[in-house]
């Protein structure tokens, strides 16, 4: 089982804990609905797409609302702190939360006491509160854009927000921001970075660059970021490595946004509806053996699947 943890940006929705269903543009839970734009939503409806497609039930999600002012994370981690050790999921992807160092902490130690420990996956700001608090190598994955990649490979930013202006966010220097990440303890076993072009890295280096298709449209499109870390988190709930795993899910997140033929106008629920095509087409690829060489000891990096 995956668990989906995060939350959504309307003050008055509840502390939910149940099965996620997609219904159109609304994912459903206990109850309540909300629209797929991005964020936690955008996660949600990406892993429903992408598990159906691997013939898995639907995730299981805890969403609170927070409109940006802490109080639903905090209510968040208090109920996982209490009932997290009750499940046995196979995965968990930690979204967006309010950064709290303490009740991070009090949560991972909650997993780390579970019978069997679950694979840790986190994006946006709980991948924050993971490096703020010493932790990130306890984590399976993150999935950062650049600029997030910069704060991790900073050693001594404590948020985002004050990463030294030195340590530049630039497509260009990601192989070396990777390296700083790792060389300073700030990133997990694996990393997923999302941008221009999507790169799969773990302490060794870059394991694979992802950069076709590549539609200039799409970097307009919010929510992209989020529908590649739900594909990501389905398939590695699947018992798949995690490098090819978030190899695949670079590709197919790039498949499907070109299938939706996007525009400055896509909403990404459009790109969401292509997952399963564009999943299907990859692991086609694969099994034809198309781009999928390991890389030698001497690359630093290598293109996948071109």
């Amino acid at each position: 089982m995956l668990a989906l943890v995060g939350t959504v940006p309307y003050r008055d929705f509840p502390l939910v804990d149940s099965e996620v269903s997609l219904h159109d543009d609304k994912v459903c839970i206990q109850g309540e609905q909300v629209t797929v734009n991005r964020g936690t939503p955008a996660l949600l409806a990406a892993t429903i797409k992408a598990r159906e497609f691997l013939g898995q039930p639907a995730p299981h999600g805890y969403l609170v609302g927070d409109i940006g002012l802490g109080d639903g994370s905090r209510r968040l981690y208090e109920y996982l702190i209490q009932h997290l050790g009750e499940s046995d999921f196979q995965a968990i992807t930690f979204h967006y939360m309010q950064p709290d160092i303490g009740c991070h902490n009090r949560v991972l130690f909650v997993m780390e006491q579970m019978s069997e420990r679950p694979i840790l996956i986190a994006d946006a700001g709980s991948m924050y509160a993971a490096k703020m608090s010493g932790k990130a190598a306890t984590y399976d994955l993150f999935t950062p854009d650049i600029g997030e990649l910069a704060f991790l490979a900073d050693e001594e930013a404590p948020h985002p927000f004050y990463t030294r202006g030195f340590i530049l966010h630039e497509e260009n220097r990601v192989p070396e921001l990777i390296a700083r990440a790792y060389a300073h303890k700030n990133a997990p076993q694996n990393l997923l970075v999302k941008g221009e072009q999507d790169y799969v890295a773990n302490q060794e280096g870059i394991q694979a660059t992802i950069n076709h298709p590549m539609d200039e449209a799409m970097e307009a499109i919010g929510g992209t970021g989020d529908t590649l870390t739900g594909i990501a988190s389905a398939l590695i709930s699947t018992d798949m490595e995690i490098g090819e795993a978030a190899t695949i899910a670079a590709r197919a997140n790039r498949l499907a946004g070109h299938y939706a033929e996007p525009t400055a106008a896509t909403q990404v629920m459009e790109i969401v509806s292509h997952i399963p095509k564009a999943l299907g087409d990859v692991f086609c690829e694969k099994n034809r053996g198309e781009g999928w060489q390991k890389p030698s000891q001497k690359e630093s990096a290598v293109s996948a699947l071109k």
